[in-house]
């Protein structure tokens, strides 16, 4: 029941949004906007969750050591022109619940040259600076990488110009295979 009333809610929202595309001349938006907006907006109907509908996670393989998914973070930055600028080991639990956060750990990555260039576009770019990847493991076991995605920094306004995209294509590039790489175990 409450499903199907988050559905009509949201496909009334979306008649407004087309409406308010149409009428507020929203048309200056880049292409990718409104499916961005559209695909975030799913996630949080189906899960309610916001946060979790702004994230790409990765299942870190069985064989691959926590030590090891992180050495591999860090060389793969270097193959992708990213410089590590932080990694901070949040807490550990070791009596943790299967489903209670054991281990949390967190890696920041930046490309200055590009940091620099989306700064100086707009100072609030700096919300998303430095990238982030999470290490985060279970009571149960399981472990995930966890980085945000990008998609709507990049296209969930008024299109960036062409360098700009190209920079911030890269940035996503790194940030989504990075973390899938690192999950595998790779170098």
């Amino acid at each position: 029941m409450i499903k199907n009333i988050l559905a009509a809610i949201g496909a009334v929202m979306l008649v407004a949004m087309i409406g308010g595309y149409i009428v507020l001349g929203v048309g200056k938006l880049d292409s990718g906007a409104m499916p961005a907006f559209m695909d975030m907006f799913s996630k949080v109907l189906k899960d309610g969750d916001p946060a979790k509908a702004m994230m790409i996670e990765y299942k870190i393989a069985e064989d691959v050591e926590n030590e090891d998914a992180a050495e591999s973070i860090k060389a793969l930055a270097e193959e992708y022109n990213m410089r590590i600028t932080g990694d901070v080991k949040m807490f550990n639990k070791e009596d943790a619940k299967p489903n209670e956060v054991k281990h949390a750990r967190i890696f920041s990555l930046c490309s200055l040259h590009i940091a620099k260039v989306f700064l100086n576009h707009s100072r609030y770019f700096g919300g998303f600076m430095p990238c982030r990847i999470m290490l985060v493991e279970y009571g149960n076991g399981e472990r995930y990488l966890v980085t945000m995605d990008l998609t709507l920094a990049i296209h969930g306004g008024f299109p960036l110009d062409k360098q700009m995209l190209e920079l911030a294509t890269k940035v996503q590039k790194a940030m989504v295979e990075i973390p899938e790489r690192a999950a595998k175990g790779d170098f």
